[in-house]
């Protein structure tokens, strides 16, 4: 029985980060190893694992970009993926409204010149208008199409008969549909990588379509039993990893 096994990689990076928070020892996943500790149907081999992720671009830490590219060529190297598909990501400076000056309530002063209708605050980009409202500037980060592509790669496999059944690590409830669509013609195994409950739309039943459907949900200990050897080829683990 052939599985396909179709991540999520921001969805799954976050789910670890919300079971072991910044804790060292787990980031470096081996992917392939991981999904077969969930390839529990009879007869089940891994046979296609797709990592959907994108190439992220911080200015308020450079060194992310590098330890991201130590990890992708790892996965290849070790064999612990099939095909990396890359969305894009997004990274940009967004001025948001922080307070407002209220009955019973005052802006900050540190932030604000009272001898001026609106100013910035030295250092800490904070402002406040004519009206009394007080604005931070903020980053704001965002990863684009990761869902698509898992979708894309899990449908494409399924129609055309490349795999005889599907594993799909993500708590994205876009994946809705083309997870329905999946059921109707293999078994698919959902694995929730985040703490929180599983997204309702996301549910369904073991009986629907084909059958053999189960859900299930990451546990820490299996991010930790499935690392990849350090050094990979010659490339390391981040320290911080």
């Amino acid at each position: 029985m052939r599985i396909g096994v179709y991540i999520d990689g921001f969805n799954l990076y976050y789910g670890g980060h919300g079971h072991l928070g910044s804790t060292p020892g787990w980031k470096w996943i081996d992917l392939r190893a991981l999904a077969t500790r969930f390839a529990t149907w009879q007869s089940a081999s891994v046979g296609r694992v797709v990592y959907c992720t994108a190439r992220v671009n911080d200015p308020a830490d450079p060194q992310q970009t590098q330890r991201q590219d130590f990890y992708l060529k790892a996965l290849e190297l070790h064999g612990a993926v099939d095909v990396i598909e890359e969305g894009y990501y997004t990274s940009w400076a967004k001025e948001s409204i922080l307070t407002a000056e209220k009955a019973g309530t005052r802006a900050p002063t540190a932030f604000v010149d009272q001898g001026s209708a609106e100013t910035w605050s030295p250092g800490l980009r904070i402002r406040r208008n004519a009206n009394g409202h007080v604005f931070a500037t903020v980053r704001k980060r965002e990863e684009k199409g990761s869902d698509v592509n898992v979708a894309t790669h899990l449908l494409a496999d399924v129609l055309q008969q490349h795999v005889d059944g599907a594993i799909v690590i993500s708590n994205d409830s876009d994946l809705a549909l083309p997870l329905q669509i999946a059921r109707q013609h293999v078994p698919v195994g959902l694995i929730n990588p985040q703490p929180r409950p599983l997204a309702g739309a996301l549910k369904g039943l073991p009986s629907e379509g084909v059958g053999r459907h189960w859900w299930r949900r990451l546990a820490p200990a299996d991010l930790l039993a499935s690392q990849l050897p350090d050094p990979v080829h010659g490339i390391a683990k981040p320290a911080t990893w």
